[in-house]
């Protein structure tokens, strides 16, 4: 680790990481570090292998805008691809002298004195400037508290963690949990087992994904930059006429799309009784809605099964729900979800007077434009609370996040010991701002209970409205939101719109 301290230190090596990195360069900020604690990049798109697994935006929409990708192999770009994607920006931009892998941040303490961040790994200290937390959300697998589990003899394993040696061929699999992982391996391996049991809490809502291999013409004119250009408008632009119409709160809007994803029930379903179970008694958008066409025809095979009824427990060889019925299986796999919050609230965050993120969040997680958080000068969230998307590319989001902090690096660069802290008022009010329009959000009135909502039944993972919303309220740095001090005896120069105060 080097002894100097760095501009920059950036934790998580995914997207977000990857793009902060490679803009910093570009803006001529040379000294910094990317720590990864895995052996590669890529983040979530370098953890879940699992058999389909593929993104739910277009591709074309899947790619940063300052480096496009002309030839994905399909409309929805699957794992492998996405990956090997990441892992050529490192090549194309030059990272690599710039990455620290297999590097477990332990613990990053605020040095006032310094205006530096301490960064404790398991491989020494590093200094930093700023300090970026890249490490996503959706990292550490959320597994469900079942009596019994540790009884179970067969394999058992998250869809996050795959296990590849373990060969489905023959077996009775279970399946627990109906999210988006579990409608994309589902049908990639229900061909290969003896019988595939899923068991169900609450049926997903689900539209036609559409996907096909792109062809050797559409990758032609992918090639030619302003069609590429249109092209990824019209996506971004349908998506955003979406929320705006409705995907966002209760509207006819919502109903019209309901009435299509009940249509692509009742075309791939044939039994009126499976189709009842799996039609879903809440709003659609309420939960995250996904994309198959391939999903149902899984479920309509004679070789599974669906379970609605709550589990019991776990027996050695099986599952006992609520009804008294015995499942017999020889694999368990979860598609429960992740844990909320991911890597960060497990990191030891230390800023101001010894305050840990963790105690600043103990009513929940709150980042002014999700990215800062009073109390933790020149320390930046990507893809923090209130930025994850229900319509659109969150790239778009990271993109944005990514220009605001490089504006604050800028900021920064001609004030030698200087710090940036949000002001306690502007996410304060960036806070009521936000709880106001999740009022009436699809999200809050849609009649269900997700992920998306804390304990407190409030919504701090979802931006509540366009993408264009958010990039106009991010691109510029104010001198009401944020305060810039320089410390004792420092000369103040210029402050380019940005108040400047005295310690």
């Amino acid at each position: 680790m080097s002894e100097a301290p760095l501009d920059l230190v950036i934790v998580g090596a995914g997207f977000s990481g990857l793009a902060m990195a490679i803009r910093a360069r570009q803006a001529g900020f040379d000294r910094l570090l990317v720590l990864e604690k895995a052996a590669g990049v890529g983040g979530t798109w370098r953890e879940n292998t699992y058999p389909g697994a593929a993104c739910d935006v277009p591709s074309q929409l899947y790619s940063l805008s300052f480096a496009p990708k002309s030839d994905w192999s399909r409309l929805f770009a699957p794992q492998p691809e996405i990956e090997a994607y990441l892992e050529g920006l490192v090549a194309a931009h030059g990272l690599a002298p710039f990455l620290r892998l297999e590097t477990c941040v332990k613990r990053a303490v605020f040095d006032a004195a310094a205006g530096l961040w301490r960064v404790e790994t398991d491989r020494g200290v590093v200094s930093a400037r700023v300090l970026v937390g890249a490490m996503g959300a959706l990292h550490h697998p959320a597994l469900p508290r079942l009596p019994g589990l540790e009884r179970f003899s067969g394999k058992a394993f998250h869809s996050a963690a795959w296990d590849h040696s373990c060969d489905l061929t023959a077996q009775r699999v279970g399946v627990i949990g109906t999210g988006a992982s579990a409608v994309q391996f589902v049908p990639e391996i229900v061909g290969r087992v003896a019988h595939l049991t899923q068991f169900q809490r609450s049926a997903p809502w689900i539209l036609p994904r559409g996907d096909r291999p792109t062809g050797r013409g559409f990758r032609r004119l992918m090639r030619i930059a302003p069609l590429r250009r249109l092209h990824r408008a019209s996506l971004f632009w349908r998506r955003e006429v979406a929320a705006l119409a409705g995907f966002t709160r209760v509207s006819r809007v919502t109903a019209l799309a309901e009435a299509w994803s009940r249509r692509h029930l009742a075309a791939s379903i044939a039994d009126p009784a499976l189709r009842r179970q799996l039609t879903p008694d809440y709003r659609l958008g309420c939960k995250r809605v996904l994309l198959s066409d391939d999903y149902y025809p899984a479920l309509a095979r004679p070789n599974a099964s669906l379970v609605t009824a709550p589990i019991r427990e776990v027996l050695p060889h099986g599952i006992v729900t609520a009804d008294g019925a015995e499942h017999p299986l020889d694999v368990l796999i979860f598609a429960t979800g992740f844990a909320p919050g991911g890597s960060v609230v497990r990191t030891e965050v230390i800023g101001r007077n010894g305050l840990s993120l963790l105690q600043a969040w103990k009513q929940g997680a709150d980042a002014f434009r999700g990215v800062s958080v009073a109390g933790f000068p020149n320390f930046f969230l990507l893809l923090g609370p209130n930025t994850g998307l229900g319509h659109n590319s969150v790239l778009l989001m990271i993109e944005a996040q990514v220009a605001h902090v490089l504006g604050a690096l800028k900021r920064l660069r001609d004030r030698p010991g200087g710090v940036l802290e949000v002001r306690p008022e502007a996410q304060a009010r960036f806070r009521e701002e936000v709880d106001a329009r999740m009022q009436d959000s699809i999200w809050t009135q849609g009649g269900c209970g997700s992920w998306y909502l804390d304990r407190a039944g409030r919504n701090r993972t979802l931006w509540p409205g366009t993408v264009g919303d958010y990039v106009r309220g991010t691109e510029r740095m104010r001198a009401e939101d944020y305060r810039l001090t320089d410390p004792p005896g420092l000369c103040p120069g210029p402050t380019k719109g940005l108040a400047l105060s005295k310690p």
